[in-house]
This record gives C-alpha cells, structure tokens and sequence, in this order.
C-alpha cells in the first residue's frame, strides 16, 4: 500500500511537472534565433548597432539565462554597441547533446564556434559568476576571438566546499533524473523568488526581477540537471586551468563586492587578477554578487573604456 502511494505521487508529481515545462515556456518564448554547433543548439539575441565597433558578447552564470545579463545592463549598452547575448549550452533555450559537456573548456569551444557562424572574428566579453571560469577558458583556448574581457563576480579558482548537496545529488544518475522530473518543479516554483533574493544580498532584489530575468525557465527538468552538472565539475575545470592564467593577453577589468558571499572576492578575483597582467581590479565595498544588477552604469563606463582603448577595427586599419 505504501508502494502503490508512493508510485501515485511520483506520477502526479510527473503530470504536474509535465503541464508547469508547458506553462513556463509558454510564458518565457525564445526571443533570439538558434544556432547549430557541435553538439548543442544554441539560442543568441543579438542587438543594437551593427557598426560600433567591436561587439559585446554577453554570459551569463550558473542558476540563470541570457536575460540576467540583458536587463539592465546589455540594453544599456545596446544604446550605442552591438551586444550578443547567449543562452550557455542547456540552459535558457539552448539545448546540448550530452549533459555531460558542462565543462568552461568545452561550453567556451561551442561558442567560439556560434561567434565564427555569426562573422565575429573579436569582440569585448562580458562574464558573470560561472562565467568567469567560461571567459578565462575563451581567453585561453581561442585568443583570437577575445578584444577584451570584462568579468563580474567571476569565479576563477577552485574554493573551499561544495556547491549544495542538491546538486551533486540531481547530477548522480537515476536519483538525480527522478527527482526533477518530478518534485523539482513544483517545490521550485515556491522558493524561486527568495533564492533569487539570497543572491543580491546586501543589495535588495529589484521589483519584479524573478519574471523580467525568465528566472522559472532554471526549473524545467532538463536546465535543472544541466546547471547541477554545471556546478559539480566546475571546481575541478578551475583547478585545472588555474595555472595557465599567466598566459591571458589581454586587456581584462574584474568588478567584485568585498561582502559577495556567493562567489568570495578573496578566493577568485583578488588571485585571478595577480596572475593576469593587464588586468584591473576594482573590488567595490558593500557589493554583493549581483554587479551587473547593482552598479550598471559603472560596469557599463568600463567596458566602453575598454572599446575605446583597443580602437574599433576601422581605427585599427587605419
């Protein structure tokens, strides 16, 4: 009897989750156009001008989509540069073919090779948190493609701890699949808002952020395993490419928090920014992880002070 309960509930939990994926993407449709790489399909939103000079390709982190790094920040840029935003492989609307290809390394070959489909040969990139990890492994393995790299909050080397026992428990196979396939869903939808809300702390989450960001996308069952793969290999992929930082080029500009207790200022930017030799650091008091939220005309006035000092393409020919 207990069997047949517990058989009952998993498949109504299953329903439930079934009809919330076609609810979400309903609300949350694909704003971009896909683009086929090997192995994934990518979905990219590419606006502005397209004559301003090196475009701005935009990351986004861990437990997110494109639209955290479009409101506010990439539409103010899009004001005057041309801003490519990406959905990173398995999450938002992009698909990958294997869960298992959540590493920096080869999330950042896909991209590469999405920016080559496009006919952008170099442009300014722009990483937050996870993606810190994403732009060095750019800026590492296709150094052709990277003008500049404006980092936010990134993660660089690997940290004392773990990422969350909920993650490495939906990474392990069978459990993992069961369980967001059937209670991630609907438990997620009740505590969306004030896990978000953890994030920008000391800051207060702006009004309406949850919706604006697409943040309920993170629950459809394939971006939740997606993301916890994500995470549970990210601190071996960074303790690998950690020692080769010394070879990154050129121009970098890091904005951390002191008090970001999400990704720690002491154990990733201060470090990364040692290592790298055109790089500035402003490490800002009173700032949580969310900087592209909290300081977007700061971070804004940095990455067009990068544009200004690499020159556009026709001031470089010229």
């Amino acid at each position: 009897m207990i069997v047949l309960s517990v058989l009952t509930a998993l498949v109504v939990l299953a329903l439930v989750t079934q009809a919330g994926i076609v609810a979400l993407q309903r609300s949350f449709p694909p704003q971009g156009r896909m683009i086929e790489v090997d192995g994934a399909t990518l979905h990219v939103v590419d606006i502005g001008p397209r004559d301003a000079g090196p475009p701005v390709v935009m990351l986004h982190g861990a437990s997110s989509n494109l639209e955290v790094m479009r409101h506010p920040l990439g539409d103010l840029l899009a004001k005057r540069h041309r801003v490519i935003l990406i959905d990173r492989p398995g999450h938002g609307w992009s698909t990958r073919a294997r869960r298992q290809d959540s590493t920096p390394e080869i999330q950042a070959r896909m991209i590469d090779a999405a920016l080559g489909r496009l006919g952008i040969d170099r442009a300014v990139f722009v990483v937050h948190s996870w993606s810190g990890a994403l732009g060095t492994r750019l800026a590492l393995d296709h150094a052709s493609r990277v003008a500049g790299l404006v980092m936010l909050a990134p993660v660089t080397h690997p940290w004392r701890g773990g990422v969350g026992r909920y993650n490495e428990i939906i990474a392990m196979p069978v459990i993992g699949p069961l369980l967001a396939y059937t209670i991630t869903l609907p438990l997620g939808y009740f505590v969306a808002e004030s896990g978000a809300r953890s994030v920008f702390m000391p800051q207060t989450m702006p009004d309406g952020f949850v919706k604006q960001s697409a943040t309920p996308l993170l629950l459809r069952p394939r971006e939740f395993i997606a993301n916890a793969y994500d995470l549970v290999t990210l601190k071996s992929s960074v303790a690998a490419q950690a020692p080769r930082y010394g070879e990154i080029k050129m121009p970098v500009t890091i904005i951390a928090g002191e008090p970001d207790k999400t990704v720690k200022t002491d154990f990733h930017a201060r470090p990364f920014a040692a290592m790298v030799a055109n790089a500035k650091l402003i490490v800002l008091p009173d700032l949580g992880h969310m900087v592209q939220n909290a300081v977007p005309d700061l971070v804004k006035t940095e990455i067009e002070t990068m544009i200004a000092n690499i020159g556009s393409p026709q001031a470089a020919a010229g």
